[in-house]
């Protein structure tokens, strides 16, 4: 994969959670990489196992520091290294609220219970007491609740009679170690993924009064107005003509503002072949932190300029586009 998603990795101790994702990460076909493994602990043995592998490491201890101090640091230190992501692999902090609303949906985690059983600590030994037939591992997304965000991936382990926590946790790492990096690859690189953005984009535009979808040299098109004379405003383009984006392609107001837009905002905005002659830009939708309610006004914007002025009418303004 071309441009992998750059990962910021926190840890408290061994790690080996840390080392899964890392040793995931040098496979040829792998969507992410780990360029910061960070720790509340100097002590943690996995800064070791991260620096001999040429990762760079971040450590700073928590005691003696406000929550939201420590919590700034941390934060700071992956936003230095270019991360894209935060990946928690056994952190042993609660991560305050500030923390958590920055990297929202760019925050995963990984916890040792079938969520929504079992958050907090002592997962095994409670699964173990309530007489489950399994626990198991789940990677979720972070949330200012602990332990209750989206859970994007889990694997159940059986308990064995006469298990113990620590028999239980034993296998049950087999298993994290299996589903993280699966689960992280597949979630970071959704915004590659051209089939689910083109069913986003296909559900901002048909939400648009009087338009409907037609296919355009190949590519999926959205036009405003009847069946038989309605007029494009929008059409979605996925690497076409060697392009390297997945992009939506919308009308502008001059050729003006299409150049101003792309050289000021080179990794949102290009100048699309063919259709740029006329003064259509192309919004990039396989980029990190992509803004749909600015994709979505973008697309009334370009149907205003084509569709009928009874629909027109209909529809309150929306504000402006940056």
């Amino acid at each position: 994969m071309a441009d992998r998603v750059r990962v910021a990795v926190l840890i408290s101790g061994r790690g080996t959670n840390m080392a899964a994702l890392l040793y995931a990460s040098r496979l040829p076909d792998a969507a992410y990489e780990i360029v910061l493994v960070a720790a509340n602990d100097p002590q943690a043995a996995g800064l070791d196992l991260a620096a001999a592998e040429g990762i760079a490491t971040f450590a700073l201890p928590h005691r003696g520091m406000a929550r939201a101090e420590h919590d700034a640091a941390m934060a700071q230190a992956a936003r230095d290294a270019g991360a894209d992501y935060i990946a928690l692999a056994g952190y042993m902090r609660i991560l305050g609220a500030a923390f958590v609303e920055e990297w929202q949906g760019r925050l995963l985690n990984i916890h040792p219970s079938l969520l929504p059983k079992y958050p907090g600590l002592d997962t095994h030994a409670r699964a173990i007491a309530a007489g489950d037939a399994h626990g198991g591992v789940s990677v979720h997304l972070v949330t200012g609740e602990l332990d209750a965000g989206e859970v994007l991936g889990a694997i159940p382990v059986a308990i064995l009679p006469g298990d113990t926590a620590e028999n239980l946790a034993a296998r049950v790492l087999f298993a994290e170690h299996q589903l993280y990096p699966r689960v992280l690859g597949e979630y970071v690189s959704r915004g590659q993924d051209g089939a689910r953005l083109l069913e986003q984009v296909r559900s901002l535009a048909l939400a648009l009064p009087k338009t409907h979808e037609r296919e355009s040299h190949g590519a999926p098109g959205w036009r405003a107005g009847s069946e038989k004379s309605g007029r494009y405003f929008a059409y979605f383009n996925d690497r076409h003509h060697g392009s390297e984006h997945i992009a939506l392609l919308v009308k502008t107001g001059s050729m003006d503002e299409l150049l101003e837009l792309v050289e000021a905002q080179k990794d949102a905005y290009f100048k699309p072949a063919y259709y740029g002659a006329s003064g259509w830009i192309g919004i990039i939708l396989n980029r990190p932190e992509l803004d749909w309610d600015n994709v979505a006004d973008w697309l009334e914007r370009s149907w205003r300029a084509v569709a009928p002025k009874s629909a027109v009418a209909r529809v309150p303004a929306t504000g402006d586009i940056g």
